[in-house]
């Protein structure tokens, strides 16, 4: 046998080794995709099973605790329990309009592409204030903006005001647009009172 035949088989079976070890190294990982795959969606199902169980379990103790305190602060009479009506009555307000402003200021801060603070800044800038409250130099400052407001020149305030009159047209214009008329709203009749 010559030398370049022995090449050649060589090179023949060295391709058809490679050909095959690819293919069976694509098929295992295909294989351990699925694998892992099926894993995944089983281990969620798992887990919103076990959610779900614990939500169902916490819900009506949790519940019938809401209940019973409601019932208790209930019977409270005079400015105690008018404050505590006032509260209850307010709580599906607030909540609903935090959840809207935390879901606002999470489109925001992803929209702008926005980080938080590092842990190192954060600790940096409270240490510098526990320091200043400790020292007595935070209340020092606290006469600061009274005195600025102290010396507030004419013109500044001339500013402030037509600042003021712009907003308070704005505001003006925009409830005219939106009511589409220029006088407020339709009020009750004299008639519908009695």
């Amino acid at each position: 046998m010559s030398f370049a035949l022995v090449s050649r088989r060589s090179a023949l079976t060295f391709g058809r080794r490679a050909v095959r070890f690819e293919s069976t190294t694509s098929q295992k990982a295909t294989e351990a995709a699925k694998k892992t795959a099926e894993k995944a969606s089983e281990l969620s199902t798992k887990a919103s099973e076990g959610l779900s169980r614990v939500s169902s379990a916490a819900g009506p103790a949790l519940a019938k605790y809401a209940k019973s305190l409601s019932s208790t602060l209930g019977r409270v009479g005079g400015r105690t329990g008018k404050l505590i009506a006032f509260v209850e009555r307010q709580t599906p307000f607030v909540i609903y309009y935090s959840k809207v402003a935390a879901e606002l200021g999470r489109i925001v801060f992803r929209g702008q592409s926005m980080t938080p603070p590092s842990v190192s800044t954060f600790q940096t800038y409270f240490q510098n204030f526990v320091k200043s409250v400790q020292s007595g130099s935070f209340f020092s400052k606290a006469g600061a903006p009274l005195q600025n407001v102290r010396n507030i020149s004419r013109t500044q305030v001339a500013a402030a005001g037509v600042l003021l009159a712009e907003c308070l047209g704005f505001f003006t214009i925009g409830e005219m647009i939106g009511r589409l008329k220029l006088i407020g709203y339709h009020g009750e009749t004299h008639a519908a009172a009695h």
